[in-house]
């Protein structure tokens, strides 16, 4: 599970147009009338065997959920209130099978998926800037 995004194209003027972008086509969401409330940190895949590049996430207030619609790029698209990120033990390790090797990664469990890497290390933190308390698991 992932948040709509890629790459900077040369038809848009910021990163932020970037954003308007990528998430109109991938889930056909228009946020040109929404708040920008900023952007967050940086964020940077830690796989090495991703490309290097740098994400930055930036994040919009919707005076209400609007209507999805998906392209080829997304299976499916939920919205998920932050409060059930907060609910007890869903924040919790995921194990991820990596060859012979099984890694324990931090991931919100939810009904819909499991959001964890990437993901995972962009809500974190905007979560606590909202001083929303994470309830983990071990």
């Amino acid at each position: 599970m992932a948040f709509p995004g890629g790459r900077r194209g040369p038809e848009d003027s910021s990163l932020l147009a970037t954003a308007r972008r990528e998430t109109l086509e991938e889930v056909g969401l228009d946020l040109g009338g929404a708040r920008v409330l900023g952007q967050l940190d940086d964020s940077a895949p830690r796989s090495p065997t991703l490309p290097p590049l740098v994400v930055r996430p930036f994040v919009f207030h919707l005076p209400k959920r609007g209507n999805l619609s998906l392209n080829h790029e997304v299976d499916a698209a939920v919205w998920v209130p932050l409060g059930a990120l907060a609910e007890a033990a869903v924040y919790r390790p995921y194990p991820f099978v990596l060859g012979e090797q099984t890694v324990m990664f931090p991931g919100y469990h939810l009904a819909e998926g499991v959001v964890w890497g990437m993901t995972e290390r962009i809500l974190t933190p905007f979560l606590q800037l909202l001083g929303i308390e994470i309830r983990s698991r071990p």
